[in-house]
């Protein structure tokens, strides 16, 4: 099993450096300047002596290859160096951001697995019944609804809720408290956007869970227990379930991956400060030093999901790792 995840590791570096090296040239071939932004935000007039000097101090100036060097020095060492817009470090931009995503991505696929796992089997053992019809139309609208819009509806549903009940309306708090400072505050303001996302996804993964079992139920196996007498409890949880996971924990994986920095829409819905708005005013504003750094923390977060997933499809499937 070790030499598995050691391999599995081993194979994670060539991925990072041929993302990053992807990653840092095609941000130079974006056409634009950041300090010709920066000029016209402040409303001077862009001197090109004073965007040389701008673009001089910035380092942007410099060879490419000594550009790159300095970025790979600064990954490897952890040391994103500073925003081009805000002048600030960029792991202290990202760092105020990247809790409030993280926290968001790990309740959403807390409440994806919640749902599609135990619709999904209930689906596929009540194939073609009244359940399953329920629960298929289920999955299929979250599929169909966007996340974002689902959240205007929660809005609107609390909004209007509790003008009903308690003649005043309640929205989710505006500002961000992280959880161990109050967490009552904090989950009143990120459950909302969480139940959103993690129902769009669990429809997905709902149909995943459902598909896979009935393949696994049709397998020789599964009829060799049955013939056998165990019961079909048994049958479910201990042969049939195991295996079909393994689909699934793929579809889970590259969702929470995904939610780290996918979420801009919803974040705007919400009045969430996170990562994907974070993502979103780097690339308007042209700021090469955190975009590509945003980008290496879900390039990261992409490989070190996969990882587990690997992981869990070696203890799922124990014939995996010695393939």
């Amino acid at each position: 099993m070790w030499q598995y995840i050691l391999k599995r590791l081993l194979l994670m570096i060539p991925t990072l450096l041929g993302a990053s090296i992807l990653v840092f040239f095609l941000l130079r071939a974006i056409p634009g300047d950041v300090c010709e932004l920066r000029m016209a935000g402040s409303g001077l007039y862009a001197d090109p002596e004073q965007i040389k000097i701008c673009r001089d101090n910035l380092g942007l100036n410099d060879p490419l290859i000594v550009q790159f060097w300095d970025y790979m020095v600064g990954f490897v060492t952890f040391d994103l160096g500073t925003s081009m817009w805000t002048g600030r470090p960029v792991t202290y931009e990202i760092g105020l951001r990247f809790q409030l995503s993280l926290q968001v991505a790990i309740m959403a696929t807390i409440t994806s697995i919640l749902i599609a796992i135990p619709l999904g089997t209930i689906s596929a053992v009540r194939q073609n019944t009244w359940v399953d019809y329920i629960v298929r139309a289920f999955s299929i609208a979250g599929i169909a609804i966007p996340s974002f819009w689902l959240g205007i509806l929660i809005i609107l549903g609390l909004l209007i809720g509790t003008q009903a009940w308690f003649g005043t309306p309640w929205m989710p708090p505006i500002n961000y408290v992280p959880i161990w400072e109050d967490p009552l505050a904090n989950l009143s303001q990120l459950i909302w956007p969480a139940l959103a996302t993690g129902y769009r996804y669990s429809a997905v993964a709902t149909r995943m869970t459902r598909s896979s079992l009935l393949e696994v139920l049709r397998e020789d196996y599964v009829r060799t227990a049955r013939a056998k007498g165990l019961l079909e409890k048994v049958i479910i949880n201990r042969h049939a379930l195991k295996n079909a996971l393994l689909p699934v924990v793929t579809i889970i994986g590259i969702e929470f991956a995904f939610l780290m920095g996918g979420l801009v829409v919803t974040e705007q819905v919400f009045n969430l400060n996170g990562l994907g708005k974070l993502f979103v005013e780097s690339v308007t504003n042209q700021d090469f030093t955190m975009t590509q750094s945003l980008v290496m923390l879900v390039v990261v977060i992409f490989v070190f999901t996969n990882f587990i997933v690997d992981i869990m499809y070696a203890w799922l499937d124990p014939r995996i790792r010695y393939s």
